[in-house]
């Protein structure tokens, strides 16, 4: 395959054309009376039509075939995608899965779509308000057939191998360690493009991290790469953040993510490496869930070492790529999140038992490694 080149700038005003159709993309105007080589013009719109321009998203394809241009849909299996949140009571104890498996192409072949599975979610689609969060678990490439999200866009972050993905608007090469985002329909027969509401990738290295240079933490927002708005100002449907290798040099301050109870609930996933604060039993592939107000931390022997070590200017996380999604709404769990999946960490609570008290009811201010 020959190499990929991209178009740079996020929200930038792209184009692009099949160099076998020079000149498909119309001159001076989006929607022509007649289209070069025929092509049918169709916009694709991101935002409201009443929004302000600068945040107007929308792109125009120049097509062989509109997309309106298809058969009847019909329902076919839907495996293990749901948007159904009652399934099960909600629990409100801390979950971690350990890393999901893969299947065998050797004994079952499975691609992107026969291999997504809903771990939990939250909202209505019929709202156009809530999200999901899916374990995608494939080992072959799709065949004559593509995927069509009409629910939303898909925020795709690949743990294990590389996905060549087909858009309509070209061809993405994602590898662990990026992200894409990606608003998908047939990209079979798209011959040019123009606009600002397209796919992209992001490579994660490139995250310029902000932290403290002082004493304590400064908010875990610093780590946020990207934001689905909800309707109240400053409160996110959900938040991606990332926690990469950085530098720490806060003084007098406990260092790894302190004990705390959210608001939000967080969905944890490691990429690679070893968190910082769990060296053990969170690994890559696997999850964890702490839901709105559901308490959580570092493991004891995280908080035992950090409460006694020498604090001096110290690398963090090398090596290392853990991803939160943070939401505002409160993340019910599926039956095969917490059954099918076989991958449920029964064991998940036993890392914060030996934790013990350290009261010193007659020192206010016990002596410490500073």
């Amino acid at each position: 395959m020959a190499e990929l080149k991209y178009l740079s700038g996020f929200g930038n005003e792209c184009a692009s054309e099949d160099p076998r159709c020079p000149g498909s993309l119309p001159e001076g105007q989006n929607n022509p009376q007649v289209c070069p080589y025929n092509l049918y013009a169709e916009q694709l719109s991101g935002s409201a039509f009443t929004c302000p321009r600068s945040t107007n998203k929308r792109s125009w394809l120049y097509r062989i075939l509109p997309s309106v241009s298809h058969k009847p849909f019909e329902s076919v299996d839907k495996g293990h995608v749901t948007h159904n949140w009652d399934e099960v009571d909600p629990d409100p104890n801390q979950l971690r899965w350990k890393p999901f498996e893969i299947p065998k192409a050797s004994q079952k072949k499975v691609d992107f779509v026969s291999g997504l599975h809903t771990l939990c979610g939250a909202g209505d689609i019929k709202s156009n308000n809530g999200l999901a969060i899916h374990i995608f678990l494939c080992n072959t490439s799709m065949e004559n057939r593509c995927f069509y999200n009409s629910d939303g866009d898909f925020l795709i972050v690949p743990q294990k191998g590389s996905l060549l993905i087909y858009t309509e608007f070209g061809k993405m090469l994602v590898q662990p360690n990026e992200i894409c985002v990606i608003q998908d329909v047939s990209p079979f027969n798209v011959v040019a493009w123009h606009g600002n509401y397209t796919p992209y990738k992001y490579n994660l290295k490139n995250f310029m991290v902000i932290n403290s240079v002082a004493f304590d933490h400064a908010d875990p927002s610093i780590f946020t790469v990207l934001t689905a708005k909800s309707v109240r100002p400053g409160v996110a449907i959900a938040d991606f953040v990332i926690f990469p290798p950085r530098w720490g040099v806060a003084d007098k301050t406990f260092r790894p993510p302190y004990y705390h109870r959210n608001c939000m609930s967080e969905f944890m996933g490691l990429i690679r490496g070893h968190y910082e604060a769990k060296q053990g039993g969170f690994l890559p592939g696997g999850g964890s869930l702490h839901s709105a107000m559901t308490p959580h931390g570092p493991d004891a022997d995280c908080f035992e070492k950090a409460s006694k070590v020498k604090l001096a200017p110290e690398r963090i996380a090398d090596g290392t790529m853990a991803f939160m999604f943070e939401s505002s709404l409160s993340l019910a769990v599926t039956k095969w999140g917490l059954k099918a999946s076989g991958c449920l960490d029964e064991n998940y609570h036993k890392c914060w038992e030996p934790l013990k008290s350290h009261f010193t009811p007659n020192s206010r201010n016990p002596a410490g490694p500073n």
